[in-house]
Formats: structure tokens, C-alpha cells, sequence
């Protein structure tokens, strides 16, 4: 357990979360997983500490005949880049080797690392296909599976090239299957690929807002941009979280806010893996006062202190609120989300507070 403790005591895990409560002796087990829950819960480490520590107890191998014994597959970019992160800070007590891959980006230094040999694979489902159809990946010596933000796999279309990636795996697997949502199709999924799986579950997605400050500004369309650039200036030095539904709105809202002297960059699916991954430095650095994303660009931000989101655009899905805001107010810290709602967004607005359970708390738009 040596590895394992040392990881623990490094991140300041002496409080774990329910999540990893739940799954990490099932995993450490050898057990299969179904894991309901969402970015934010704490579930990178629910994985990944049990993987290192089975692993590092199993011995690696010598360097040119390293095979990839664990694979993690998660939906985006950035979500890869979040987890290959941990599992750097996580197995730095273990001689383990991970590597991250994904598309956007040239394959010559993720193809040089795989040559090198890896214990543990971190890919998004289209890279990874490529990779191994050129015969760079060989997944026959994978232990243990994680599929990661299955529900977002689902939305992104990535369903099919996974059933492409399943049957390259061995039979004889450990698989540790998450998820926020279970619709019909991961459900049949899930049951496809797991063996007698122990279902572990955070706080219901309804419930986990509780904790966050709700706040809504009743506001016409075209007032937002005003708006937004008034509440920002009064929240100077503050890391400011903006979402907008599309991408063209997030430039827009991008060149709004420079334009009004505000630090700002937008983040979203159009833009170049580079520029993301420069974008999120400069944010979790401080040097960028507010980012801006659409919804599955957020997926893989993860920042412990994030003090206010702010909702420009509804989400269409109410669920996806609850995604957004709960990424301020994490690991105890307060949080704060306000929210701006037009006329054409009413309808979206009673979705959320009926998921919610309760009304947001409507303030006056400054004069």
C-alpha cells in the first residue's frame, strides 16, 4: 500500500471524497465499478490511485518490453490532459509510465512516447482508433479499463468508435465504468462490458447545487453583453467562468470583454489544441481574469478555487446547469452562480428550477 498512502498523503486525501469512499477498496479489490457521478466529485482519483497501486504492487517491467496495462478513455482533450496530469502526480512515487493521447495535435511525440513503452494509456476514442489502425497501439496486455464521462461519449458520438476500441481489449479485464447520467443507451452499454459491477454513487445531480450561491438577472437579449462587462469590472482579481451555448457566442462575448478592457479568452471545439491548452494555463494561472466555454469544452476544467460561474446563455438541458455551476463551490470552498435569462429562455429557466427544486434568487439588473 506504500504508493498508494504516499499519493493520499500528497494530495490531501486524508478526508476522501464519497466517491472514492465507495470505489476505490471495490476497485482495489479487483472488482468491476459502475460509478454514477459527475466532473468535480472527486472520481480521477477514485480510479487512478486503485490503478497505480495495483499496478506498482504487480512490478513493471523492463523499459523496451513495457507493455499498456491500463487504459483510460475519456471524451475530450482536455478532460485527458486533467487526468494524464494526475496520474503523473499520483504515480510520482511509482516507476510507472503513463502517456496521453488525442487528436488536434501531430502524432510524432505521442507515437515516440508509445514506442518507448507505457504502463498506462490516457486517450480520446478517435486518436486512439488512428493509432492503433497504424499499429502503434496493441491494447492485448490491458488489465484494467477505465471508461470515463460515458454520457458525454454519448453526446459527442463517440458510442461507435468505442464498440470499435471494445472488442481489441481482453476478455479478462478489470473495467471501472462512470457516468453523470445513465440514459438507455449507456445503460445497455454498461451492461455489455461489466462483469457483476458494484454500483457506487455521489449525491444526486439535483442536490449537489445546494451548496452554491443562485443567483438570476432577468434580462433582454441584447442587454447581456452590458451587463456582463458592469458585474465583471466590480469582480476584479476574481477567476470568472463564462458560458455561452455556442462557439461563434463565446468569440463574441470574447471580443466584447477585451474590447471593454477585461482579460478574457474564449475556449471551445474550433479552436487549435494549442491555443485551449494555452487559454486553460493562463486561466488556472491568474494571468486571464475570464474564460469563456461552451459546454463540452468545460468538461475538462477542473479548478479547486473557482469562486463564480456565470451563466450568459441556458443551457437547453437542465441537467448541464447543474454541470456548469458546480464546478465553483468544490472541496468546501463557497461559490457563487449567476445566471441571465431572456425572454425566449423562460422556458429553460422553469426546466432548471424544477430539476433544482427550488427557484433562483432573482436580483435587479444595475441601473
Amino acid at each position: 500500500m506504500e504508493p498508494l498512502l504516499k499519493a493520499l498523503h500528497q494530495k490531501g486525501y486524508q478526508n476522501p471524497t464519497p466517491i472514492q469512499q465507495q470505489a476505490i477498496p471495490v476497485a482495489l479489490d479487483g472488482r468491476d465499478v459502475l460509478g454514477l457521478a459527475q466532473t468535480g466529485t472527486g472520481k480521477t482519483a477514485a480510479f487512478a490511485l486503485p490503478i497505480l497501486q495495483l499496478l506498482a504492487t504487480a512490478g513493471s517491467t523492463k523499459n523496451n518490453k513495457r507493455k499498456i496495462r491500463a487504459l483510460i478513455l475519456t471524451p475530450t482533450r482536455e478532460l485527458a490532459i486533467q487526468i494524464a496530469e494526475c496520474f503523473r502526480e499520483y504515480g510520482s512515487y511509482t516507476s510507472l509510465r503513463h502517456c496521453v493521447i488525442f487528436g488536434g495535435v501531430k502524432q510524432k511525440v505521442q507515437t515516440d512516447q508509445l514506442n518507448r513503452g507505457v504502463d498506462v494509456l490516457i486517450a480520446t476514442p478517435g486518436r486512439l482508433l488512428d493509432l492503433m489502425n497504424q499499429g502503434f497501439v496493441d491494447l492485448g496486455n490491458v488489465q484494467h479499463f477505465v471508461l470515463d464521462e460515458a454520457d458525454r461519449m454519448l453526446d459527442m458520438g463517440f458510442i461507435h468508435d468505442i464498440k470499435k476500441i471494445l472488442p481489441r481489449l481482453p476478455r479478462q479485464k478489470q473495467t471501472l465504468f462512470f457516468s453523470a447520467t445513465m440514459p438507455p443507451a449507456i445503460h445497455t452499454l454498461s451492461r455489455t462490458i461489466l462483469n457483476h459491477p458494484t454500483r457506487v454513487e455521489v449525491t444526486p445531480v439535483s442536490s449537489t447545487v445546494d451548496t452554491i450561491d443562485q443567483y438570476l438577472y432577468l434580462v433582454d437579449k441584447q442587454e447581456k453583453k452590458d451587463l456582463l462587462v458592469q458585474l465583471l469590472r466590480d469582480q476584479e482579481k476574481q477567476s470568472v467562468l463564462v458560458f455561452s451555448k455556442t462557439k461563434h457566442g463565446a468569440d463574441k462575448i470574447a471580443r466584447v470583454l477585451c474590447k471593454a478592457g477585461i482579460g478574457s479568452e474564449a475556449i471551445h471545439g474550433n479552436k487549435s489544441q494549442n491555443a485551449r491548452q494555452r487559454a486553460l494555463t493562463n486561466f488556472k494561472s491568474g494571468k486571464t481574469q475570464v474564460l469563456i466555454a461552451t459546454d463540452i469544452a468545460a468538461r475538462g476544467i477542473d479548478i479547486d478555487q473557482l469562486e463564480l460561474v456565470i451563466n450568459y446563455d441556458l443551457p437547453d438541458v437542465a441537467e448541464t446547469y447543474v454541470h456548469r455551476i458546480g464546478r465553483t463551490g468544490r472541496a468546501g470552498n463557497s461559490g457563487v452562480a449567476l445566471s441571465f435569462c431572456s425572454q425566449e429562455e423562460h422556458k429553460l429557466l422553469r426546466d432548471i428550477q424544477k430539476l433544482i427544486g427550488k427557484k433562483l434568487d432573482m436580483v435587479s439588473v444595475p441601473a
